[in-house]
């Protein structure tokens, strides 16, 4: 049987990346974005946009739209950095990038927990400066705490969902050359998607509620 994967945000960067590996590795693939993209039509089974994670409605109309469609994998991809600077912190900004990096997927997955059962596994893409033990530099408040809140969101469910047989990961992609770092990073979308399917794959309910780096690397909370 072919599995599935439904992947948000993937209609650029990292999570396009994940839509093409998927696809070539035989998997059915549902993209979710707010804008689709040519790119994404080419290896998505399906294309759900208009899609706002932010938004109930819209995240109810996804669920609806699945109609309990069974997902191996979820991939909650889509993110947002923002900079804040202590002397000039945009509380705005803080508050938009908790919205989207660390709400957005509890609530797509709860949204989507008919469409998950034993066996599935989810993927929250998340990013090693949510590390406070990492923390050698500053900055970067709201990313950094949105995504800090996303890995003990991530550990949470990994156990409310065990006895259900669903695994979760928290994954760090890697700095990835996208437009999100204005295409500073070290590693292609194409490497960090590779890694995140290795990591993936490698899942167990014995591990899950890890936080690890694309490359295997156990990460620090």
């Amino acid at each position: 049987m072919t599995s599935t994967v439904l992947i948000t945000g993937a209609n650029r960067g990292v999570g396009l990346a994940l839509a093409q590996h998927y696809h070539q590795a035989g998997w059915q693939v549902i993209g979710v974005c707010r804008s689709a993209s040519a790119e994404l039509a080419e290896v998505a089974e399906r294309v759900i946009d208009n899609i706002d994670v932010t938004q109930y409605d819209d995240v109810a109309r996804l669920a609806q739209s699945l109609d309990g469609t069974r997902l191996d994998l979820l991939i909650n991809n889509a993110g947002l950095l923002r900079d804040e600077q202590l002397g000039k912190i945009d509380f705005e900004t803080i508050r938009e990038q908790m919205e989207v990096n660390a709400y957005a997927p509890l609530r797509v997955t709860e949204a989507l927990l008919p469409c998950l059962g034993e066996g599935s596994k989810i993927a929250n893409i998340t990013s090693r400066m949510g590390s406070i033990a990492d923390n050698d530099s500053g900055g970067r408040y709201g990313y950094r705490a949105s995504k800090a809140a996303l890995n003990a969101f991530g550990k949470s469910l990994a156990v409310d969902l065990a006895p259900r047989g669903i695994a979760v990961a928290q994954l760090h992609p890697g700095y990835v050359q996208t437009r999100m770092v204005n295409f500073g990073g070290l590693i292609s979308p194409d490497e960090a998607a590779a890694g995140i399917a290795a990591r993936m794959e490698a899942l167990t309910l014995e591990t899950s509620g890890g936080f690890w780096h694309s490359n295997g690397e156990p990460l620090p909370w």
